[in-house]
This record gives structure tokens, C-alpha cells and sequence, in this order.
């Protein structure tokens, strides 16, 4: 999917009493989340958002790569 296509508004989500939100099923279709899939919670500013694990792993992975080329 093309990411210019995710950047929009997929609704709203509501807290349960237990602090559980369901992530609507646009966002779980679009993103391909499926049960039981662990995200990444991270805060800036007033925004939440949610990464998931294996995406966030790339991440630092390639990250410690370019660091260690700039310590060379």
C-alpha cells in the first residue's frame, strides 16, 4: 500500500473502564494487523501512536548500521 494512502483520519476509539481501546478495523486492514500482533506505544507531544514491533526492530537495527558508519 502506498503511504501516502494511510495518512488520513480512520475514525475514533473509545477507552474501556480497563484502559482497552479497539483499533478500528480500517486501520487493522490497512496496516495488517492481525490478533494477537504486539505494537510499540510511544508518545510526542499531545499524539499517541502505535508501531509494530517488527517495524520498530528494522528501525533500530538500521539505525545501530549508520551509527556504527559514523563512528568509523
Amino acid at each position: 500500500m502506498n503511504s501516502l494512502s494511510k495518512n488520513k483520519i480512520y475514525g475514533s476509539a473509545t477507552v474501556g473502564e480497563r484502559g482497552q481501546i479497539v483499533i478500528p478495523a480500517d486501520v487493522r486492514k490497512s496496516f495488517s494487523i492481525k490478533p494477537g500482533d504486539k505494537l510499540i506505544v510511544f508518545a510526542k507531544s499531545e499524539m499517541i501512536g502505535l508501531i509494530p514491533v517488527e517495524e520498530f526492530s528494522h528501525f533500530l537495527d538500521q539505525a545501530s548500521e549508520a551509527l556504527a558508519r559514523f563512528k568509523k
